[in-house]
């Protein structure tokens, strides 16, 4: 079953059954729209105000005094309609593992080591033109449990925020050249060639400062032919069982 009112070739399915996660809770009846109230049509408010420029520096943000161990990378992109018009004051979040594939989680407990200068969370407002910046550290690939040997490429997950609670998207980003996407199945639930190639990042020389940080460029494009995929989130329906 695709998510309603999207393209079958852009966007991955509830079920595909080589994510296995997806077989026990993708829904198994169609989806029943239902009207939404107030707590969904409101926005983000006081988390949209407390941004500040230091959430965006993933390196610097534990509060630590010390910067996280890895390499260091800037990440930047604009954010547009379908239109191609730029998206202004748009909330974007991310969050990742650490560079040796760990997450800050209870629920992580692989054997890699957590690094005290790493939280692995920021946050920042796209500009005028709907540009937004992190600098961070790039992640490591980490083992989960989709199989005995499985393990997810590196990778950053985006939430972006519009105008109300029922405008919030949520993708991954990916690194070129990682010989774990063909091995993906999150990644590969994404129907075409085309649609997974925009979850890739492109590494990008003028972005890069010397001596100090790679760059790349991941743009992000809400809707109409050329969408970026998101994850399957219908806030405005209900499965049923």
């Amino acid at each position: 079953m695709t998510p309603i009112g999207r393209d079958a070739e852009v966007f991955p399915p509830y079920l595909y059954e080589a994510y296995r996660a997806t077989i026990r809770r993708s829904p198994y009846e169609t989806l029943v729209e239902f009207r939404p109230t107030l707590s969904e049509l409101t926005g983000p408010g006081p988390a949209v105000s407390a941004v500040t420029p230091e959430d965006a520096d993933l390196t610097r943000n534990a509060g630590t005094g010390g910067e996280a161990i890895g390499e260091r990378i800037i990440v930047t992109g604009r954010v547009f309609t379908g239109d191609g018009e730029p998206v202004p004051n748009t909330l974007v979040e991310v969050w990742q593992c650490n560079a040796a594939g760990r997450y800050r989680h209870r629920v992580d407990q692989h054997g890699a080591p957590l690094d005290p200068n790493f939280l692995g969370i920021g946050r920042c407002l796209t500009d005028a033109e709907g540009a937004y910046r992190f600098t961070t550290i790039k992640p490591g690939a980490y083992p989960w449990e989709n199989h005995e040997n499985a393990w997810r490429p590196a990778h950053i997950h985006f939430s972006l925020f519009g105008p109300s609670w029922l405008s919030r998207l949520i993708t991954q980003m990916y690194f070129p050249g990682d010989p774990l996407h063909a091995l993906d199945p999150i990644m590969n639930s994404i129907p075409t060639a085309e649609a997974r190639a925009r979850l890739v990042a492109a590494y990008a020389h003028d972005v890069t400062r010397p001596r100090w940080a790679l760059g790349y460029r991941f743009d992000v494009v809400l809707r109409g032919p050329k969408a970026t995929p998101f994850e399957p989130f219908e806030p405005a329906a209900r499965a049923g069982r």
